[in-house]
């Protein structure tokens, strides 16, 4: 079920519905689930036992933990949840991607081996639930936080259904407390949440599918080498589309869980005005930047361990953060480049006193951030391209080397693309520092109402769109 379809909407209808109705806060909350569970089955209901294991695996694993002192049974408990958890990521992401590379490294030694077709599903969302999952259970092991006592609130934890197929990756401490009392927005919550949700929707539905996706999509569809002018513009244009998309989604999530009296964490703070690629990651998909660094980077062992240890792990949890976007080595590629962008940002730190952003000049501001973009769209190329093959094309086509290049683009294209991608970057540097909370508070009543009623009439007109969000693959 897509937040741009009208399904969603009358699906929503009725959970705001009996969410303020008079029933008791136990009931609503088991309402919450079932409807949560509908949400996540509408795609295929088989599914759904994927996120009652997880959700089954962890609870009963924090406990059994939270009750043993001896080590060992901890350790052993954590491995279970560990195992169970990305056993199911592993299989149904990765099956067929570890399988093949079993089969080409059996060929270098001369062995004959034909990887099985077993035609494997990705289930939406995976990667989400499952991260949240083993989150609670690594923080009851650390004894960051005491196990959960209500499986009916930890179930609801696991599958929230506003981010529950593309995030944002939500700690236990930020949401379970929250289902302890009764939630219900306040008139001015609910109107920010639905004035979340629209932009939300206008940001995926109006800029990202309808003006920036088919002019992308069709640039590296073609497998072609293209002009230069063009392959540039359909990088820029790409890396607006996955912006708008992903970001979009976020703040779909945001709104409605707003909309219901919940709050959960912004994931994106205007990434493409990000001086530096350590700034860019403090910015970009936070929830999962997060992550890798509290579950991944600090225990492989951070920067404790010397600056030999310290490079390994950093490129280590960016090559593996690559991974998790999806089955295929491209996006390890796309990881490894990030980890290069940080290794040599750390180094020139090293050697440079770095003052901070706000006390720079225009100039430099301008110069940093801008390469910083360009550079993060250089590596957009590895998503948005369908093959290695394309991949080479367009590399070559951006710097030029290419023998009977094509025009792809046409001219209403491309007068639609520049305004978008501009205002875009022209939007994000300037409310870098800024909630967009408080400018709209500042801002005057009939300006927000406009704004708001031409953002809606926008999504209307475009019909809400029906293609599925980006990162639901991932």
């Amino acid at each position: 079920m897509l937040f741009n379809s009208v399904l969603f909407l009358l699906f929503f209808g009725w959970v705001v519905l009996v969410h303020y109705s008079p029933l008791g806060w136990k009931s609503k909350k088991f309402h919450l689930l079932l409807a949560s569970y509908f949400f996540y089955g509408s795609w295929m209901p088989p599914f759904v036992l994927l996120l009652i294991i997880s959700t089954a695996v962890g609870w009963l694993v924090a406990r059994l933990m939270h009750s043993q002192n001896n080590i060992r049974i901890r350790r052993l408990l954590l491995f279970v949840s560990l195992a169970a958890n990305l056993g199911i990521l592993g299989w149904f992401k990765y099956g067929t991607l570890f399988m093949d590379a079993f089969a080409m490294a059996a060929e270098q030694i001369g062995w004959s081996w034909t990887a099985p077709q077993f035609d494997i599903i990705l289930p939406i969302g995976i990667s989400f639930y499952t991260f949240q999952t083993l989150a609670y259970t690594i923080d009851v092991y650390l004894k960051r936080i005491k196990p959960e006592d209500s499986i009916l609130d930890f179930a609801l934890f696991v599958s929230f259904f506003p981010q529950l197929v593309a995030g944002p990756i939500v700690r236990p401490g930020q949401l379970l407390p929250q289902f302890k009392s009764p939630q219900k927005a306040t008139r001015q919550q609910f109107f920010w949440g639905a004035m979340l949700f629209t932009w939300g929707l206008f940001q995926k539905s109006v800029l990202a599918d309808s003006i920036l996706g088919p002019s992308a999509g069709h640039a590296f569809g073609m497998q072609e080498e293209i002009y230069m002018f063009d392959a540039w513009l359909a990088v820029f244009a790409f890396s607006g589309q996955i912006f708008f998309d992903f970001a979009g989604y976020s703040l779909c999530a945001i709104g409605i869980a707003l909309c219901l009296g919940f709050s959960i964490p912004n994931n994106f703070k205007c990434p493409y005005a990000a001086m530096g690629f350590s700034d860019f990651w403090r910015r970009w998909h936070v929830s999962l930047s997060e992550w890798l660094r509290d579950y991944l980077y600090i225990p492989l062992g951070g920067n404790r361990q010397g600056k030999t240890r310290t490079k390994i792990n950093l490129m280590l949890t960016m090559l593996l953060g690559g991974l998790w976007h999806g089955a295929n080595w491209r996006f390890m590629a796309w990881g490894g480049i990030h980890g290069a962008y940080l290794l040599v940002e750390r180094a020139i730190s090293g050697r440079t006193e770095f003052r901070a952003t706000r006390d720079l000049g225009f100039i430099q501001r301008f110069v940093g951030t801008s390469a910083t973009y360009v550079a993060i769209c250089i590596t957009w190329v590895f998503f948005a391209a369908p093959t290695w093959e394309s991949c080479g094309l367009i590399f070559c086509s951006l710097v030029g080397l290419t023998e009977s290049p094509i025009a792809v683009l046409k001219t209403v294209e491309i007068l639609m693309i520049v305004p978008v991608v501009l205002g875009m970057l022209v939007f994000q540097w300037l409310m870098r520092d800024q909630e967009m909370e408080s400018v709209v508070e500042k801002s005057p009543t009939w300006l927000v109402y406009s704004v708001f009623f031409l953002i809606l009439l926008s999504v209307v007109l475009t019909g809400g769109g029906d293609s599925a969000f980006i990162y639901f693959q991932f």
